[in-house]
């Protein structure tokens, strides 16, 4: 079947990494970007869809190339308008669903569809590296700070003119699978990694000395059978879906 299922769907009017501590130290991690830009890859997918599965493994290949986290930080959207056709993902939400219809109205397309690619806010096809070098944008940092609480901080770099900025950060979940019983995957246990659980917008504070920070609370259920826990970050002028810089890592 071909990889790309195009579904009809009207829109509403609408880097480097650097890892402080681990699981044996107790320390609470730190991720941070270089001052180059870090690309954010998003998938779009549903396990109701029988054309995603490969576009899933390409993401999951992802995990073994050493550009992971440093050039590009990859998070997986799954979608609801697939849940009526006989199977409900799991881990989809209509959240992401709108957060694809933006994308879309962003580029001027009246349809979205599964499996999408995007690539710093664009519409993205596979067969190209996902890690480009990209200009200095700044500093990009996520720090957990309690059990639940995060920090966002951004200095951004001289030369960027953006205006406003906004925060915003997932929990990821991989190396989880799922038995599909019905839909156009019965039958077929899926692989999934980078899987987004939990997403969070928000504000930046007062800038001090040209740095700004955001504190928040943000916990996602993980899947008892999940091998891997990450999160990620990034940045957009405030309601815009392009990302300036982005930044993850592996919690565990």
């Amino acid at each position: 079947m071909k990889l790309m299922r195009l579904v009809q769907v009207a829109l509403p009017g609408l880097a480097a990494l650097t890892l402080v501590g681990s699981g044996a130290s107790g320390a609470e991690p730190l991720f941070q970007s270089g001052p180059g830009q870090t690309a954010l890859i998003e998938l779009y997918t549903s396990e109701g869809c029988s054309s995603c599965p490969p576009a899933e493994a390409w993401l999951a290949g992802l995990r073994d190339k050493p550009g992971l986290w440093k050039e590009f930080v990859p998070v997986a959207f799954h979608v609801s308008y697939w849940d009526s056709q006989g199977w409900r993902d799991p881990f989809s939400s209509r959240i992401y669903t709108l957060r694809q219809y933006a994308q879309a109205r962003a580029w001027g397309s009246s349809t979205v569809y599964t499996p999408c690619f995007v690539r710093n806010g664009r519409e993205w096809t596979l067969g190209r590296e996902p890690s480009v070098a990209g200009p200095p944008v700044g500093l990009l940092s996520l720090e957990r700070i309690g059990p639940s609480r995060w920090r966002i901080s951004f200095q951004p770099a001289d030369s960027l003119r953006v205006g406003r900025v906004e925060a915003h950060m997932a929990l990821l979940c991989g190396g989880v699978s799922s038995d599909v019983r019905a839909g156009e995957n019965a039958g077929r246990r899926l692989e999934h990694e980078f899987v987004v659980l939990a997403l969070k917008d928000a504000a930046f504070g007062p800038e001090d000395r040209g740095r700004l920070a955001a504190d928040f609370e943000l916990e996602a259920n993980f899947p008892a059978n999940a091998l891997r826990r990450a999160a990620a970050a990034w940045v957009t002028p405030v309601g815009q879906m392009r990302p300036i810089q982005a930044v993850g890592g592996w919690l565990q």
